[in-house]
């Protein structure tokens, strides 16, 4: 797997630091308002483990599956929702944590959904912010790092759902993908 990556972007050691201080940030944002934190499956499970036990407040926890890759390196701007929520969230302080805001597209679209089904609030806490790649202008609230356009995986991040696992934030070697995506 290693041998796939072109570039680390965002060490573990990176990682736990952001986590660190955006744990600090949203503890001090959100006392006194009970969040749930929505986590969007599956690329955000490393990311929200880790910062949830930097947040020291009594949290909700639930998760959405929800996507608009469809097996590919680009977004399809489809969005589905393959599992919803199962806690009400309406007068509550919604926090979305997802591992990468690329397109918008999702982000918008959940945001809504959730603002719609009558949440107090919400926001994004993301690991990566890659804003080149925008297609409906947003930007997230909480942002561990802005990263360039390039296709990263590791951390929760996969291509064809493999390299979640890997501990860093890597852009993947095209040659991985390239012979695949031109068929």
């Amino acid at each position: 797997m290693h041998k796939d990556i072109a570039e680390i972007l965002v060490s573990e050691l990176e990682i736990k630091e952001i986590c660190e201080s955006l744990g600090k940030e949203i503890t001090n944002d959100y006392k006194d308002k009970n969040p749930i934190l929505v986590g969007l499956l599956k690329g955000c499970i490393p990311f929200m483990s880790d910062l949830s036990k930097k947040i020291e407040l009594k949290v909700d926890i639930a998760y959405m599956s929800v996507s608009s890759y469809h097996g590919g390196i680009n977004s399809s701007g489809d969005v589905k929702i393959k599992m919803d929520l199962d806690i009400p969230i309406h007068d509550r302080h919604v926090l979305i944590i997802e591992d990468i805001v690329d397109t918008g597209n999702t982000i918008v679209t959940i945001v809504e959904l959730l603002m719609h089904r009558g949440a107090k609030s919400v926001e994004i806490v993301t690991l990566l912010d890659k804003p080149e790649g925008r297609l409906k202008p947003y930007e997230p609230k909480y942002i561990g790092r802005t990263i360039p356009k390039a296709f990263v995986v590791g951390y929760g991040l996969d291509y064809d759902e493999y390299y979640r696992n890997l501990p860093y934030v890597g852009i993947l070697d095209p040659k991985v993908y390239s012979k695949k995506e031109s068929n």
